[in-house]
């Protein structure tokens, strides 16, 4: 698969756009306060995270662009034996192209932000 670069716009799918914005109009409550009490607004160590955007052939939960990074919040549904090899395939194909995905469960988002993002903070970090 091609890198992902800013000549082709981080492989963005404007195919995926209105489904993308359904998803950012009804977001999960872990998305929800992921996004609103540490990546909206640049407030994840000043760099921008976008919600719901369209990569290849999938929606990621939030990615920042200058890191090349993906956040994945995965319900209770990723549990289940065909979500986790769908969820593995797209993992490999999001890093074959060069993004870091990082996966959180609701459960740690909702119960344990300060600990999610901690990691997040650190992994930018080691990143830079």
């Amino acid at each position: 698969m091609e890198k992902a670069n800013k000549q082709n716009n981080y492989l963005y799918n404007s195919n995926l756009r209105d489904k993308a914005r359904y998803l950012r109009k009804n977001m999960t409550k872990a998305e929800a306060s992921l996004w609103k009490y540490a990546l909206k607004s640049k407030k994840m160590v000043g760099y921008k995270f976008s919600r719901q955007r369209p990569v290849l052939n999938y929606i990621v939960d939030f990615m920042c662009k200058d890191l090349m990074i993906v956040i994945e919040i995965d319900g209770y549904c990723h549990n289940f034996e065909d979500v986790v090899e769908k969820d593995e395939t797209k993992q490999n194909n999001l890093e074959s192209v060069g993004f870091k995905v990082l996966r959180y469960n609701d459960e740690d988002v909702l119960e344990n932000m300060e600990n999610v993002l901690l990691d997040i903070k650190q992994y930018i970090k080691n990143r830079r």
